[in-house]
């Protein structure tokens, strides 16, 4: 499989470079509630290459390896995992995702807001209904990142 080119400014964008996981945390759009999903100290990284390709990972706190098919399983539900080509429009990071966890995201396009500060780098997931909370309404994702190393 190859990487179809998709346009994409070979310039600096905002997002260009390493970033590490500092928070994961789920809004509920009716109440304002916030809590984290995947525990209080979640680990990953979102790293954006200069050529235009995203590869983002994020794990739940306190995993451990499984031992049993049913926990193997269960480690599933404490992973996000994709990469693909990426375009920015204005502040919102698009990728086209062609690998991802989950394969209901391969060939689809995942549409991410972000918001950089310095050496943080905010992004939100638009607001939806997840399965994993549906009773609590729509929800969005905020996830913030700090910058890691240098960039050219």
């Amino acid at each position: 499989m190859h990487d179809t080119p998709i346009p994409h400014d070979t310039s600096a964008t905002p997002v260009e470079g390493s970033w590490r996981l500092v928070s994961y945390e789920i809004e509920v759009k009716d109440t304002g509630e916030r809590f984290p999903p995947m525990g209080a100290a979640p680990t990953g990284y979102v790293m954006f290459a200069p050529e235009g390709r995203v590869w983002f990972m994020l794990t739940g706190e306190g995993r451990t390896p499984g031992e049993s098919a049913e926990d193997m399983a269960r480690l599933l539900e404490t992973v996000i995992a994709y990469t693909g080509r990426y375009r920015i429009e204005g502040d919102t990071w698009i990728t086209a995702v062609d690998v991802a966890w989950n394969p209901a995201w391969v060939g689809t396009e995942q549409r991410r807001q972000f918001r950089r500060e310095g050496d943080r780098l905010q992004v939100l997931t638009p607001w939806r209904v997840m399965p994993n909370w549906a009773e609590r309404g729509e929800t969005r994702s905020i996830i913030t990142f700090a910058r890691v190393g240098e960039t050219r």
